[in-house]
């Protein structure tokens, strides 16, 4: 009986192990997105976009349209949300799926709230670890 406890422990170790690195990995991209909210909040397109992969590999896809890279997305919401259409952003719904220690990706609803309306949709987030920490490197959005 002996021998079985001290082989099991181990892999009892290794499993508690993952679960809470999944709850610490769950717990860093609520912090991004709970940042990124706050920058859009304060006008301020840089920070927001600072998750993103500064790469012109990343990808972000709404609607029927398909962009390649960092700087496109930027331009897309400057053009797009400036000033008084920027609103008020809030991220609910959050379901995060870590899929490795360095993957993972974030189902949610997106809600801009103006005086007199709301734009509300849903978006997909694939992010990658990297040296710079978890990278936004696929974003869908639909509204």
């Amino acid at each position: 009986m002996k021998k079985w406890l001290i082989l099991l422990v181990p892999v009892f170790l290794v499993c508690c192990q993952s679960a809470v690195d999944e709850a610490a990995i769950a717990q860093e991209i609520e912090l991004i997105l709970d940042t990124q909210a706050k920058a859009w909040n304060a006008g301020d397109f840089r920070s927001f976009m600072e998750p993103y992969w500064n790469s012109e590999e990343m990808t972000f896809q709404s609607g029927n349209n398909r962009l390649y890279g960092w700087q496109a997305l930027l331009d897309r919401y400057e053009a797009t949300y400036a000033g008084e259409k920027m609103g008020i952003l809030s991220f609910k719904d959050l379901e995060i799926k870590v899929l490795s220690s360095d993957l993972a990706y974030a189902l949610g609803r997106f809600h801009l709230s103006y005086p007199d309306s709301a734009l509300e949709g849903l978006f997909t987030i694939l992010l990658k670890r990297s040296s710079e920490g978890w990278l936004i490197i696929h974003d869908h959005s639909s509204s």
